[in-house]
């Protein structure tokens, strides 16, 4: 049983452990039909840990579960299975973020590292990352404020359930638009995830102009590394020392050495 988790920055398909943990594995699957998911952002992302969203308020604090649009407010969260125990061991564990007292709401994580011991006892793994890991290694390598927050907004467009095995309860309804998110939500000083970033902005053209003679430069020492007429790419010569590519092959050193004395004093030529 899996779900496309499409993002804006990449698409991560779960399997999910609906044997292991039914109730949370429902849900989720809910949930996610119910495009509950959709526009979440992923408002905290601390590396080589966890990425976590979920939560319509990006506060931490905020979501309810599939079965207070059943049963009302009093079961917004509910109580998740506790057997088999199921372990953060690997890169891309899906887990539902506990709210106490072996409660869960609609939060959850994707593990970002390996061997999280830590997070075992507290929360409540159901998924795994099949595909997308591509995407993870973007999110673990997001620029975050103290508060973990990446500066640019990561968000989930949309979750595609490609299979179901729950029947879908009668006191459920599935709106075919997403639901409408608070409007502060989207206002705030972060970049937008559909907003271009503009390395150049606030520098001057001088500046502009000398990055782009750096990255030139860099890129044709790389190629003489790459043929063999540079032993690193990093490497500069001396200040008595002039460095001479791209020559005729028929040029020899005589040449070269009778080109340049018309300077000054040739020590060598090579």
């Amino acid at each position: 049983m899996s779900v496309v988790i499409e993002t804006t920055i990449g698409d991560i398909t779960v399997d999910l452990f609906t044997e292991e943990r039914p109730r949370t594995c429902l849900n989720f699957l809910k949930l996610c039909k119910m495009k509950y998911y959709n526009l979440h952002l992923i408002y905290s992302v601390e590396r080589n840990f966890i990425a976590q969203t979920g939560d319509p308020s990006a506060s931490g604090h905020g979501g309810s579960s599939v079965f207070q649009k059943m049963y009302g407010d009093q079961a917004r969260f509910y109580e998740g299975e506790k057997l088999p125990i199921m372990k953060h061991s690997g890169l891309g564990t899906v887990s539902m973020v506990s709210c106490g007292s072996h409660l869960f709401g609609s939060q959850f994580f994707i593990t970002l590292g390996e061997n999280l011991d830590s997070l075992d006892a507290e929360h409540l793994v159901f998924g795994q990352v099949v595909e997308g890991l591509e995407v993870l290694n973007k999110l673990n390598q997001s620029l975050t404020d103290d508060k973990n927050r990446p500066y640019q907004d990561i968000r989930i467009s949309h979750t595609v359930v490609l299979e179901d095995p729950y029947p879908d309860p009668d006191s459920l309804e599935f709106p075919e638009e997403s639901p409408r998110l608070s409007q502060d939500v989207f206002e705030s000083d972060y970049i937008a995830a559909d907003e271009a970033i503009d390395d150049n902005e606030g520098k001057s053209m001088e500046e502009i102009q000398e990055e782009i003679a750096q990255r030139e430069a860099k890129a044709r020492s790389t190629i003489l590394e790459m043929v063999g007429d540079l032993p690193d790419s990093d490497m500069a010569p001396p200040e008595n020392v002039l460095f001479v590519c791209k020559l005729n092959p028929v040029t020899t050193s005589e040449d070269l050495e009778i080109i340049f004395s018309r300077f000054g004093k040739i020590n060598s030529c090579e």
